[in-house]
């Protein structure tokens, strides 16, 4: 297939392009490179599969030939991002959300958006499923990222009910792996990199708010599951297997072996206390589970994130 995957150049869409390319697909590449980098795809430059634009879903797409498909990831993703920049963010969702659906609508092919399990916001079902409509504050400071998800789904699904494009959603859970951002503000990479400088852990709250930690390799596999059927969603994407922020501390500064303490920090504004998917759906529609074990996949991410401040450190 020919896929245009926006936001490509990212955490999750670099992953994703490796996988569509290491299966034979063509992969157009867009990223605007606000949070996504170059180098996180530069080594498929060797591949005559693989083509990188610079440009943004803020404008209308417009690229020459057949797709078969559009896997829509382009957006803020982690708080620190989406809350140095709301106006953006919203816009990302809403109007980049919409020039994607138009420009799969035109080419006919299956659109695909990336949505996220913040729009279950503060969750008063555990665990999610689809059909739980969340617990949003919908002027809060995170509401941003949650309600331009949010509106991206309506979106979506107006599209397939007005214009029957074929369209899916995926829900992405807490996802974890190489090339996640050290600024990244989320539990895993944050954690690595003040373990691995010997830094204070800061854990916000008393550590008592659940995670489930999903390896991008498997996240990635679910989301090309997704695009090779014609399943409408939401479906959740993520691994089950709970944990509380404490525990993954732990579990890092173990596997580091780093003498860091934990810092305990005032819990932020609407921070969701629990999250863990139900992933029926996934397993019963796409055939997709989780494989990689929490253990395993954070012992490689340590793996990425030490070699990485080593350069960073020589240079």
């Amino acid at each position: 297939m020919r896929i245009l995957v926006t936001g490509g150049a990212g955490f999750l869409g670099s992953h994703l392009c490796d996988l569509l390319i290491r299966r034979g697909d063509t992969v157009v590449c867009l990223d605007d490179l606000s949070t996504g980098r170059r180098g996180n795809v530069d080594h498929l430059d060797v591949s005559p599969r693989f083509s990188f634009i610079e440009g943004s879903v803020l404008a209308a797409l417009d690229f020459n030939g057949p797709f078969d498909g559009v896997i829509h990831l382009a957006s803020p993703a982690s708080p620190p991002a989406y809350l140095a920049r709301p106006i953006f963010t919203l816009r990302t969702g809403s109007e980049g959300t919409r020039n994607a659906l138009e420009f799969a609508h035109a080419k006919a092919a299956r659109f695909i958006l990336a949505s996220t399990s913040e729009v279950y916001g503060d969750p008063l079902v555990h665990p999610q499923t689809e059909d739980y409509w969340g617990n949003v504050n919908p002027a809060g400071p995170r509401s941003v990222y949650d309600e331009a998800k949010r509106y991206a789904e309506a979106l979506t699904t107006a599209y397939r009910t007005s214009f029957s494009t074929n369209t899916g959603i995926v829900r992405i859970f807490n996802t974890y792996g190489p090339r996640m951002r050290p600024d990244d503000g989320r539990v895993v990479s944050s954690f690595i990199d003040q373990a691995l400088q010997f830094e204070p852990l800061t854990v916000f709250g008393d550590g008592s708010q659940t995670r489930s930690l999903c390896y991008v390799d498997d996240l990635v596999r679910g989301i090309a599951a997704m695009l090779d059927c014609d399943e409408p969603g939401p479906i959740n994407l993520g691994n089950p297997t709970e944990l509380t922020v404490r525990e993954i501390a732990e579990l890092v500064r173990d596997l580091v072996g780093s003498p860091s303490p934990i810092e305990l920090h005032p819990l932020p504004t609407d921070d969701p206390t629990r999250r863990r998917p139900d992933i029926t759906k996934a397993r019963e529609l796409l055939g997709w589970s989780p494989q990689v074990p929490v253990r395993v996949g954070i012992a490689r991410t340590i793996k990425w994130h030490a070699l990485n401040l080593q350069t960073d450190l020589a240079s």
